[in-house]
């Protein structure tokens, strides 16, 4: 069946339909950079900077290093560092290895590392000091049988790492770590090591670049399979959305936490393949980021509804200068049109948003950055990604303005789920990755993302879309943060619960957020509960957790009931 693409209409000139994609390895960008701009700035990390000369040079260093411990072709690599020069460089030199990258979020309990580690695989850990005791707690429970470990300080300019172990001692955080043997110090490491070429001997289209684990809020992580190829073509489509941007010339603050792979491809793939500066920041705190662009000018932000919320909101905004700021892509969430036309006014720069999911490295679609964008919308499906709208009980394409689920087809779309062919046959059918997510298309190609298929609340045999109601609540002047779940209701089966976080300084009652949505949902759509927060729970990248919310109201609801019947 031939799907209609009304979407390549609406494309900016600039923007090719299909693109070109180099049969190479991911680790070409950063040769291509460093044989182009060798002296340029590829990292700043806390006032110390790295030069593509020297990231290419520590990346040899690192690859020759793991394969001196036996590291082979697709061995798994795990990689538990916050963003700092580490991370960059252990993701490069794995690859550069021939590995596979198991991205590991530094957050991880016991229970997910153990499931993680298990699952993929891995021997070998790159971690910080301050997790050393967390990652040896689980070493006899998993694969593991080589540690290497980092330090903040490593990377920081020359007074800050005299400084640096003071500082962690006043806080109290002094890791004890036993080196020898299995665990070895990044630096000791890196420095015995040579800097030769590797060449890695990858097959782009099918060897994996990356274990990435998502399902973390749905249910258990699964090890998403991403090749070579799968991360170059996210790479390089986000270039070609980003046409304004100079090779050699920009600086991209990255916020975002690399081990997501959001992070990982808009601000480092996407990054080195232009030559760009990485501002590299380890924890996303709203005043050091003001101060940061302040004194770094970053051309772009790729980023959070939720980062954005916090730098618009932030009583001393009117001390910095923004006007650096050119193109910001916003993922994760939703992003409301308040912030983004706030955001516009102090920066002068463009944020638009944009989707995606980690089982297509992740990007499938945003709105042009300078063309035409339709607010509430996640804008056009990319260069060479092909798009439908299904319905969820047949799988047969709906016509355009019927909501469905979203369907998408495209270089960047996975091999599958790591050791699970029954989980990848019933998202992946026939190349078409079904994201479980409910969209409509209008007649221009502009998606609209209506909820979470998961999510969708039934009450009274009426489909109620969380995020329709999280958008009108944002809409209130003294809302700066909603979320909308589905509690037990025992007459309409299910019933809407809003929890809200006020801007400081605001506080309305019930009745007054009852008012403001009844002039604009309908009446079966009006939360009949809410909750004030003073903040959501949330993943690293700003995506609230629904299912957290759900869990602590399951919780609740059962405990009621136990009072009861005491």
């Amino acid at each position: 069946m031939s799907i209609a693409k009304p979407w390549i209409a609406s494309y900016p000139p600039e923007t090719a339909p299909s693109l070109e994609y180099p049969r190479v390895p991911l680790t070409h960008f950063l040769e291509e950079a460093a044989a182009e701009f060798p002296e340029r700035h590829a990292l700043y990390f806390m006032g110390k900077r790295l030069t593509y000369r020297e990231l290419l040079t520590m990346s040899y260093q690192f690859a020759n290093a793991l394969i001196k411990r036996g590291v082979k072709k697709g061995d798994r690599v795990a990689i538990m560092l916050p963003n700092c020069p580490q991370a960059v460089i252990s993701y490069y030199g794995a690859l550069f290895a021939g590995a596979t990258v198991v991205m590991t979020n530094p957050l991880y309990t016991e229970r997910e590392l153990i499931h993680q580690l298990h699952d993929s695989g891995a021997e070998t850990i790159i971690a910080l000091d301050l997790l050393y005791k967390r990652v040896t707690s689980v070493k006899h429970s998993t694969p593991l049988k080589r540690l290497i470990i980092t330090s903040i300080g490593d990377f920081l300019p020359l007074l800050k790492s005299w400084i640096y172990p003071f500082v962690q001692r006043r806080q109290g955080q002094n890791p004890q770590v036993v080196y020898g043997g299995e665990v070895e110090a990044f630096l000791s490491v890196l420095k015995e090591s040579a800097a030769k070429p590797v060449v890695p001997d990858v097959d782009p289209e099918n060897d994996l670049a990356l274990l990435q684990y998502t399902g973390g809020t749905t249910g258990v992580a699964k090890g998403v399979m991403l090749t070579h190829k799968n991360l170059i073509a996210n790479a390089i489509q986000c270039r070609a959305v980003l046409y304004k941007c100079e090779r050699g010339k920009e600086r991209i603050l990255g916020v975002l936490p690399l081990f997501h792979v959001y992070g990982m491809t808009t601000v480092m793939n996407q990054g080195i393949s232009i030559a760009a500066e990485l501002v590299l920041v380890p924890k996303f705190n709203v005043k050091e980021i003001l101060s940061l662009i302040d004194k770094t000018k970053p051309t772009l932000f790729p980023g959070a509804p939720t980062m954005y919320i916090g730098l618009i909101n932030h009583p001393d905004l009117g001390r910095y200068d923004l006007k650096s700021i050119e193109a910001c892509v916003s993922g994760s969430a939703p992003l409301p049109v308040e912030v983004q036309n706030r955001f516009e006014e102090l920066t002068g720069g463009k944020l638009v948003e944009g989707y995606g999911l980690t089982e297509a490295s992740p990007v499938t679609h945003s709105n042009p950055v300078w063309g035409k964008r339709v607010n509430g919308s996640i804008g056009l499906p990319w260069p060479d990604t092909d798009c439908r709208v299904v319905d969820p009980a047949t799988g047969e394409a709906l016509p355009q303005g019927e909501i469905g689920e979203l369907a998408v087809k495209g270089p960047q779309v996975m091999r599958g789920y790591w050791n699970r062919p029954e989980e990848t046959a019933a998202v992946l059918q026939d190349g078409w990755l079904l994201t479980g997510d409910m969209a409509y298309m209008d007649e221009q190609g502009y998606f609209y993302i209506v909820d979470r298929k998961k999510d969708m609340i039934i009450a009274g045999g009426f489909n109620i879309y969380p995020r329709e109601v999280e958008e009108v609540l944002f809409e209130h002047p003294a809302i700066q943060e909603a979320a909308v779940i589905g509690v037990p209701d025992p007459y309409r089966g299910e019933t809407v619960k809003a929890y809200v976080v006020f801007k400081p300084g605001q506080q309305i009652g019930d009745s007054e957020l009852d008012e403001h949505c009844r002039k604009r949902l309908a009446a079966y759509k009006i939360p009949r509960f809410y909750e004030v927060r003073e903040e959501l729970p949330k993943t690293m990248v700003g995506k609230v957790l629904r299912r957290q919310l759900q869990e602590e109201e399951k919780a609740r609801h059962h405990r009621e009931e136990q009072e009861k019947t005491s």
